[in-house]
């Protein structure tokens, strides 16, 4: 995992990869809000971490007051996490994020109730959720998996499946449907 400068320098070129609106560098540094929030989240990961919980809390509060992203300092977030527009994105405490995932706006990962313990999703590798997409509970989205605009997902995926509808269910490359 990155940190420090070189972590920004990785989400500015993640950023430029893929999104075709980034002109520049300099634009995506000073005006992008997933950049902010990811900064924020990584000092406020760290404090937590250390086990200054109301200090990181206070921290991603201030980001998410910012950048409309909330993260919540507990997540566990891997390398080249790119949040497209961000506003509204959640992201739990016990929430888990391989690398190369794509959230676009909107997008809640999110426990179902009062339960203790792990109770937010696990995302694998190259995953990409749809904007207004809700993935709920403690469950996992297999790598590859596509998560539809505004699905709600309860169940695990499968590996490079799609995920659509409400509740979810994975519809394959002959588009057959399945209920998960």
């Amino acid at each position: 995992m990155f940190s420090g400068f070189k972590a920004v320098k990785n989400d500015i070129q993640v950023t430029m990869r893929k999104d075709p609106a980034a002109r520049s560098a300099i634009e995506v540094y000073f005006l992008y809000p997933h950049i902010k929030a990811l900064k924020t989240y990584r000092r406020a990961h760290k404090l937590y971490q250390e086990g200054h919980f109301f200090t990181a809390r206070w921290l991603s509060q201030r980001a998410r007051k910012k950048t409309g992203i909330e993260i919540h300092p507990g997540a566990e977030i891997g390398e080249n996490l790119f949040i497209d527009h961000g506003m509204g994105v959640v992201i739990g405490e016990t929430t888990i994020i391989g690398d190369n995932v794509t959230l676009y706006q909107g997008v809640t990962l999110g426990g179902t109730g009062k339960e203790k313990g792990k109770r937010h999703p696990t995302l694998g590798n190259c995953v990409v959720v749809g904007s207004g997409a809700k993935i709920l509970g403690n469950i996992y989205i297999a790598p590859g998996t596509k998560v539809g605009a505004n699905a709600v997902v309860l169940k695990d995926t499968t590996y490079e499946s799609t995920a659509v509808g409400i509740p979810a269910r994975v519809i394959d490359k002959e588009k057959k449907i399945y209920n998960l």
